[in-house]
This record gives C-alpha cells, structure tokens and sequence, in this order.
C-alpha cells in the first residue's frame, strides 16, 4: 500500500517512522517540504493532535508516530474517520526508540468535523 510522508528536512525521527513502515510492507514516498503545517490543515488535522510529520495512505491522513499495526488495521476496518494520529513523539513509538525505555500511549482517531476518540492503546 503506497504511503506519502511530509516532513521537514531536518527531522530524523521521521526517517526512522519512514523505516519502520517499509520494514511493514508500506511502499513509502518521502516528501520533504518547507512548511509540514499546510499538509496538516489540508488534510484536516487538529492541531491539538500534531506531531512532527504527516502521511496520506488511502485517504486517510496519518499524524505523527502511528505504528504500522495500527495503519493495517485503519485500512482493513475503514471506519468512518479522516485519519490516526499520535500527538507528541512518545518514547518507544517506530521511530522514536530509545536506549531510555518506552512510555504508554495512545493513537487517536479523528474525523473531518473534529471528534477525535481513542483507536488504540499501547503500554509501555
């Protein structure tokens, strides 16, 4: 499945969610861009969910660290939302592993007209 990643040319977090999606199967397109908001409006985002980097896969708008199992998931369910998104950068999300552990998180969903709920729980 083709994904589009934005991101900003000095972020390497992103480079590492790059990988960790193509080492799950996602054929990935890089995108490096001067202003990663402008996708994230275009896209219908909430800034209250941003992170560093968003993706597009099948109409779905990806925000931040979202871990592949979730994406395969989004795509086989297809509810009926505008996309997943992971705020911040939580430790021990892909491409945010560190040498310092892994905290809990949780991936959100969010529709075009703002509602936003939890699609998924990941414990440290």
């Amino acid at each position: 499945m083709p994904v589009t990643s934005y991101r900003s040319a000095s972020c390497g977090c992103c480079k590492g969610w790059v990988q960790h999606m193509r080492a799950n199967g996602f054929a990935v397109r890089d995108v490096v861009v001067a202003d990663v908001g402008v996708v994230k409006r275009r896209l219908g985002v909430p800034a209250r969910l941003a992170s560093c980097h968003t993706a597009e896969v099948a109409g779905f708008a990806l925000e931040g660290h979202v871990p592949a199992a979730d994406v395969k998931r989004l795509l086989q369910k297809r509810p009926q939302v505008a996309g997943l998104a992971l705020p911040g950068m939580p430790l021990g999300s892909p491409g945010m592993e560190s040498a310092y552990g892994k905290e809990a998180f949780t991936v959100m969903a969010f529709t075009r007209t703002g509602a936003i709920s939890s699609f998924s729980q990941h414990a440290k």
